[in-house]
C-alpha cells in the first residue's frame, strides 16, 4: 500500500525515545512540530499522541503546553522512583494498547520510536490490515524494528529539518555593547572597535583636576595679586644672628665625643662657656690658697 491523501493516519510519539537519541547524538533538542508535518505527508490525520514523563524539572509544563499548540495529543506518566536511586519511565504499555484500540479506525500507524520491543507489535498492525511506518534516528534505531515496517524515515539524513539550531553564544566584553539576535557579526565587532577606541581617547587627555584654574577677573575688579611665598633660603637670611649662634652651639655638643685610646677626648665649648668656667676656676684657686 502506498500513500495517498485519503489515508487515515495516526501518529504516536515516544518523547523520551527521542529526546534522548537527540541529545546523546547531536546535544540538541527536536523540533516536534517537523516531525508532525513529515509524518502525515498531507494525509488525512485523525490522531497524534505524544507520551512524556513527568520528572519535575524547569519548563516542563512549558513543553507540554508547546505540544499541544503543535496539535498532539499529551499522555503524561509520573516517573518511578524505586528503593535505592532506581528511576523507570516508560510508554512501551501504554503505546501498545492505544494502537491497538485504534488500528480498526486507521489506514495508516506511524510509529516514532527506535524501541526495538515494538517489533512484536508492527507485526500485528500490518496483521491487522494497517500499513506500519517508523520515524526515528537511524543510528539509535533497533534493526529489528526497521526489517519489520513498511516504511522507515531515517531522521539522521535529515538532521538539521528535524533538530532545532541552537547557536553558540558569543563573548562580549564586559561593559561592551550587547548585540541583538539580528545583529550581524561585522555590526558587533565594530560597535566593540568604537568601544576600545573612545576609551583610548579619553585615556589619552588629561584629566579635570590637573588642568590649572583660570580666574577671568570681572571688568570693575583687579586681578588678584598671587600671594607671596617665602622660600627656605629667604627663611633662613632673615633669621637673627643670636638664633644662629645658639644653633651652632647646640649641633656642636650634639655631636659624639670623640676618645684617644682610653682618655676621652673634651668637647669644644663655645666662647660664653668657657669664660665662665674660667672664671669659677681662679675663684677656686683663690678659696683654696
Amino acid at each position: 500500500m502506498s500513500q495517498h491523501k485519503d489515508q487515515r493516519i495516526g501518529v504516536f510519539v515516544d518523547v523520551q525515545n527521542l529526546y534522548y537519541s537527540a541529545k546523546h547524538l547531536y546535544k540538541r533538542k527536536v523540533d516536534f512540530s517537523q516531525i508532525l508535518k513529515q509524518a502525515v505527508n498531507r494525509r488525512r490525520l485523525i490522531r497524534a499522541i505524544a507520551y512524556v514523563i513527568k520528572a519535575d524539572v524547569r519548563d516542563e509544563e512549558n513543553f507540554f503546553e508547546a505540544l499541544e499548540k503543535i496539535g498532539f495529543e499529551v499522555r503524561a506518566k509520573d516517573l518511578q522512583i524505586f528503593y535505592g536511586g532506581h528511576k523507570k519511565g516508560d510508554w512501551d504499555v501504554g503505546i501498545a494498547m492505544d494502537i491497538m484500540r485504534l488500528a480498526g479506525k486507521l489506514d495508516v500507524v506511524v510509529l516514532i520510536s527506535g524501541d526495538g520491543d515494538f517489533k512484536d507489535l508492527l507485526e500485528h498492525v500490518k496483521a491487522l490490515g494497517c500499513r506500519a511506518e517508523v520515524m526515528a534516528f537511524g543510528k539509535t534505531s533497533s534493526s529489528r524494528l526497521k526489517s519489520v515496517c513498511d516504511a522507515f524515515v531515517d531522521m539522521d539524513e535529515q538532521k538539521n529539518k528535524f533538530l532545532i539550531y541552537q547557536p553558540r553564544r558569543e563573548f562580549t566584553p564586559k561593559g561592551g555593547p550587547r548585540g541583538k539576535s539580528g545583529d550581524s557579526r561585522d555590526a558587533r565587532r565594530d560597535s566593540v572597535g568604537e568601544v576600545s577606541f573612545m576609551q583610548k581617547i579619553n585615556m589619552d587627555q588629561p584629566s579635570l583636576a590637573a588642568k590649572e584654574k583660570t580666574v577671568i577677573p570681572m571688568p570693575n575688579e583687579q586681578p588678584k595679586q598671587p600671594e607671596q611665598t617665602l622660600d627656605k633660603k629667604t627663611e633662613k637670611i632673615d633669621e637673627p644672628k643670636t638664633e644662629q649662634v645658639e644653633k651652632v652651639s647646640e649641633a656642636e655638643n650634639a655631636k659624639p665625643i670623640k676618645r684617644k685610646g682610653n682618655k676621652p677626648v673634651k668637647k669644644k665649648e663655645s666662647s660664653g662657656n668657657s669664660k665662665k668656667k674660667n672664671i669659677l676656676n681662679k675663684i677656686i684657686d683663690r678659696v683654696n690658697k
